[in-house]
C-alpha cells in the first residue's frame, strides 16, 4: 500500500500563506508530520502559482528535502515545473503526477519519467476529456497502459488513477471506478492503482464517511495507493485495518506496529 501525503499544496490556504511568506519552518513541520503519520511519499504541488511555479517548486522541494528523505511526488500540470522538481529532488525513488492519454501531455511528460526512472500517476483521460461511460473508461485506461508499456515503462512503475467523479451527479460513478480497477488489475497484474478519494463525496453531507467507506471498497477491488491526508487518523486506521484484512500484511506486522505507535486506533 502506498500513501501519498497531499498536504503540501498551494491550493490549501495555510500552504498558500506559508509559501507567500517563505515560511520554511511551517512547510517543514507539515512534511515531518505527514511522514510521522505514515506517508510513504509527499506530494509537492504549487500549480496555483501560475507566474512563478518553477521558482516555488524549487523552493518547496529544497525546503522539504532539508528535513525528510521520503520520496517525493512531483505534482504539476506544467512539464517545466515537473522537470525542476525532479531535478531538485535528488536520486531517491520519485513519482510524477501526472501523465495522461492526452497526446501533448503524454509526449511532454514521458521523457521526464524515462530520464528520472520514476513511478508515474497515469490519469484516465484523453483528448476527449474524462470518460463519460464505463466502457470509455476502460478503453482509455487500457490504451494509456499499453502506450506506457510500449515506451518501456514497467507495470510496477505505473499507478493508474481512474479519476473519481462525484457520486451526487451520477450514482454509478463509484461502481465504474471499482469495475475499472477490478478489470485492469486482472489484465495487468503488476500495475498499481491510485486515487484521491474526496471527489466521490463532493456536494454530499458527511463526506468523510463516504470517503472512508469508498476507500475500503477500492482496496478490496485492487486499489493499492491513495493520495490523502495522513493526519486524518481515522482514515489511516481504516487503511491499515483493511490492508491487513485482505491478507496483504504478513503476520499483521504493519498493523501491530501502527497500533503500538498510536497511528492506528479504533
Amino acid at each position: 500500500m502506498l500513501v501519498v501525503g497531499e498536504l503540501i499544496n498551494t491550493s490549501r490556504k495555510n500552504i498558500k500563506e506559508a509559501v507567500e511568506a517563505k515560511n520554511a519552518e511551517y512547510i517543514q513541520q507539515i512534511a515531518k508530520d505527514q511522514v510521522e503519520a505514515g506517508a510513504d511519499y509527499l506530494d509537492i504541488n504549487c500549480g496555483t502559482r501560475v507566474y512563478d511555479e518553477e521558482e516555488i517548486m524549487a523552493w518547496l522541494v529544497d525546503t522539504v528535502r532539508e528535513v525528510v528523505q521520503v520520496p517525493l511526488c512531483i505534482d504539476s500540470p506544467n512539464p517545466k515545473a515537473l522537470a525542476v522538481g525532479l531535478e531538485r529532488a535528488g536520486d531517491s525513488t520519485l513519482m510524477v503526477n501526472s501523465i495522461s492519454a492526452e497526446k501533448e501531455r503524454f509526449e511532454q511528460v514521458l521523457p521526464l519519467v524515462k530520464k528520472y526512472n520514476t513511478k508515474v500517476v497515469a490519469l484516465c483521460m484523453d483528448d476527449a476529456g474524462i470518460p463519460e461511460t464505463a466502457e470509455d473508461r476502460l478503453r482509455v485506461s487500457d490504451q494509456l497502459i499499453v502506450d506506457l508499456l510500449a515506451a518501456d515503462i514497467s507495470q510496477d512503475q505505473i499507478y493508474l488513477d481512474p479519476l473519481i467523479k462525484p457520486l451526487g451527479v451520477n450514482n454509478q460513478f463509484g461502481v465504474e471506478v471499482l469495475d475499472c480497477v477490478r478489470t485492469l488489475s486482472l489484465r495487468y497484474p503488476e500495475i498499481h492503482f491510485i486515487c484521491g478519494l474526496s471527489n466521490i463525496s463532493f456536494g454530499l453531507p458527511e463526506r468523510k464517511l463516504l470517503n472512508r467507506v469508498f476507500m475500503v471498497m477500492n482496496i478490496t477491488a485492487g486499489m493499492d495507493g491513495f493520495i490523502l491526508d495522513p493526519l486524518d487518523q481515522s482514515i489511516m486506521s481504516m487503511l491499515g485495518a483493511a490492508w491487513t484484512l485482505i491478507g496483504k500484511d504478513d503476520y499483521c506486522m504493519n498493523y501491530l506496529k501502527g497500533v503500538r505507535a498510536g497511528r492506528i486506533k479504533a
